[in-house]
This record gives structure tokens, sequence and C-alpha cells, in this order.
């Protein structure tokens, strides 16, 4: 059985860590008000960024191993897997509820946290996402799902901490793929404080569309055709859907934008 007195200093020093890094006063996400004025902004269509599928090998059994032991771990190991399949799935509320208790049992688990914050997220419950992400970033020590967390306090409205978490991504810099899904979402963020000119130039740095695109190009081309429609900029526009519309027919609802602009 766990050490409560253990497990309560943990948490202390998790909080210290997440306090230590921030350069100003941290917004907890469970002080965020559920009832804001505004509508939460719809994502991006296709924008976010699950995780691959869960590897019960390696890292993840050490860290099962840690955190429940002995024959209570092959039972954690088999419901992990089992959550895995139903989010591959797209039963994301079969998953939620086995992850949930998975949560109780191995809180120190990352690959448990972070799964259980992507579904969350896909079943757009942004607050309860947002504090799984914030303990997988902790327990990981890695930027893998800022985007997705950044998404998350977009949708609540919480400006400063998107602001934060684009920026550690910009000086981490991880992969191409990862610090270009941050940007949409900071375009985003942008645009739903009403400025869209900044977040046009935001997605306009560096990019050009791509011979052979892949998924996260394509996310970042629709992001910035919608900025030019948005901004008034409809040849820009057209052109650019015209241009996804090639790459790919059935994304999203390219070939509507295109009808609507004609």
């Amino acid at each position: 059985m766990a050490d409560p007195a253990a497990a309560e200093r943990a948490d202390a020093e998790r909080r210290a860590a997440r306090d230590a890094r921030s350069t100003e006063e941290w917004v907890l996400v469970e002080d965020v008000r559920e009832d804001s004025t505004k509508p939460a902004p719809k994502a991006t269509p296709k924008r976010q960024r699950d995780p691959a599928p869960i590897d019960l090998a390696g890292e993840v059994r050490e860290q099962l191993s840690r955190a429940v032991g002995g024959a209570r771990r092959e039972r954690v190991e088999k419901r992990l897997a089992e959550a895995a399949e139903h989010f591959e799935a797209d039963r994301f509320g079969d998953a939620a509820r086995i992850l949930k208790k998975l949560t109780d049992e191995a809180p120190t688990v990352a690959a448990v946290r972070e799964l259980y914050g992507i579904t969350l997220y896909r079943q757009e419950k942004w607050k309860a996402a947002a504090r799984e992400l914030e303990a997988f970033r902790l327990l990981a020590d890695s930027t893998e799902q800022n985007p997705v967390l950044a998404d998350c306090y977009r949708a609540l409205r919480q400006w400063t901490l998107v602001d934060e978490l684009w920026l550690e991504l910009r000086q981490v810099s991880p992969t191409a793929e990862l610090v270009g899904e941050g940007r949409i979402v900071m375009a985003g963020s942008l645009a739903d404080r009403g400025q869209i000119v900044e977040a046009t130039k935001l997605l306009e740095q560096g990019w050009s569309f791509p011979k052979k695109p892949k998924p996260h190009h394509l996310r970042r081309a629709y992001a910035l055709a919608d900025l030019y429609e948005r901004g008034g900029e409809i040849p820009k526009a057209r052109a650019l859907f015209e241009k996804l519309r090639l790459a790919d027919p059935d994304f999203a609802d390219v070939r509507d934008r295109l009808r609507a602009l004609d």
C-alpha cells in the first residue's frame, strides 16, 4: 500500500517544480471559471495531436512497478492496454472510465495521465484535460503535449498560459511538427483575442506549401487560409484552400470553404 506521507511529499515537490518553471504568477487550472461569458472557440479541424498507442514495455512498465508493484501491476497494465484500445477506436467514454480509476491507483505514471488527458480533450472537457496534461508535463518533464494543453487553455480563455506554453515550446524546439502544432494553437489564440493580423503573421512566418505535405502542413495551411478569409484577403484564402483541395480533397470542409468563396 502506498505511503500517504510519501505521496503528499511527492505532490508538494511537483507543485514546487511547476512554480519554479513559471516566470510569472501561475494561474491554477482548478481556479479557472467554468461559466465563461464567451463560448469556447472550436478547434481547428484535425489539429489535435494524439499520443502514439501505449507501449507497455520499458519505461512504462518500470513506472507501473514503482507505482503499484507486485500482482497489481499486471492488472493495471491490462487495464491501461484496454483503455488504449478504446481510445484508438474512438470509444472515449469507455477509455475515460478506465483511466479515471487508474489515475487514482497510479497517479505518478506519466503515460496514464497523458492518455487520460488526451481522452478528456477529445471529449472537450477542457478543464479536466488540462489538469491531467499538466500532471503529465511535470511527471515526464516533456513538451510533447504542449499544443494540446495550450488548446485546452485556449478554450478556457486562459491566454497567459497559452503564451507561456508556446514560449516554452519555441525554446525547446523538440521537432518541427510539434512546434508547428503549437504555432497553430498560438495563432488561433491570437485570433480569438481579435489579433487577426498578428495571428496571420505568425502562421506566415517561414511558411510555404510543401510539394509533399504532411498532416501538420495541411492543418497549418487550413488555419492560415481561414485567417486570410477572416482578414478580408479573399484571393489569398481561395488560393490556399485550392492548394489544400488538390493535396487532400477530403480534408476537413475545404470543399465547402471554396464554394463559399466563389
